[in-house]
């Protein structure tokens, strides 16, 4: 998958699919994305929390190491002792309403995508979660989504997805009675019918950017200069 992912919701609609208290600070995000403050929830937890996907701003200089940081695979999660400790102690909800991702059409052009979820509803990936303290003493949170294989629609496009979970999923991924078998059960793709995708505006490559038209569908052939009056 690529390195952004979308949650648009208001914060009653949000507050309400999860079932959880959502803080006045919330905003939407268009582009959220590595070192940022993004919203997750902890099971147990009767509200929202926030935490780094990847890590804390100033320590993403190396790139390689960053780049592991933001992701663990259900393959090696499955067959590593100390990553299958991990997600049976830090588990975590990471909502979600689409994931961007980046088709290549040659060898220096590719165009981005969005990837959503039934009628555009909200879902949520699977995450573990992880405490540290920085150099100041302070004590801070970091994120990880899971990724899984590819389904067919996702493949063509990029080898791995994230780990997204349906309602039911939900309730296995939260609870603390869950089994290594249970949650192991759950670490495969989601269903490529359940999903559709549409291309978007390169001005996501760009961090700053977090705006409501990033999510508007935007022709492949304008992303390499034909841009829009209405762009």
């Amino acid at each position: 998958m690529g390195d952004r992912y979308t949650l648009t919701a208001s914060k009653e609609v949000l507050s309400k699919r999860l079932g959880v208290d959502v803080p006045g600070h919330y905003q939407p995000r268009y582009n959220a994305a590595p070192t940022q403050l993004l919203p997750l929830v902890t099971p147990g937890s009767k509200g929202l929390s926030f935490f780094y996907w990847g890590q804390i701003p100033g320590r993403a200089h190396n790139r390689s190491i960053s780049a592991k940081l933001l992701y663990s695979e259900a393959e090696t999660i499955k067959n590593k002792p100390i990553q299958l400790t991990t997600l049976m102690e830090r588990r975590c909800l990471v909502p979600a309403d689409g994931f961007y991702t980046w088709k290549r059409i040659s060898k220096k052009g590719k165009v981005a995508h969005r990837i959503v979820f039934g009628h555009n509803e909200i879902v949520t990936l699977g995450g573990i979660w992880e405490e540290f303290e920085d150099d100041s003493g302070t004590v801070a949170h970091t994120f990880r989504i899971i990724t899984t294989p590819a389904n067919s629609l996702v493949a063509p496009m990029h080898p791995t997805m994230p780990l997204v979970l349906n309602k039911n999923a939900e309730s296995t991924w939260s609870n603390p009675a869950s089994t290594k078998e249970d949650l192991l059960a759950l670490l495969d793709p989601y269903p490529e019918n359940d999903m559709h995708s549409y291309s978007v505006s390169p001005k996501i490559d760009d961090v700053t950017n977090d705006s409501p038209a990033l999510i508007q569908p935007f022709a492949p052939a304008d992303q390499f200069g034909n841009y829009s009056l209405f762009d």
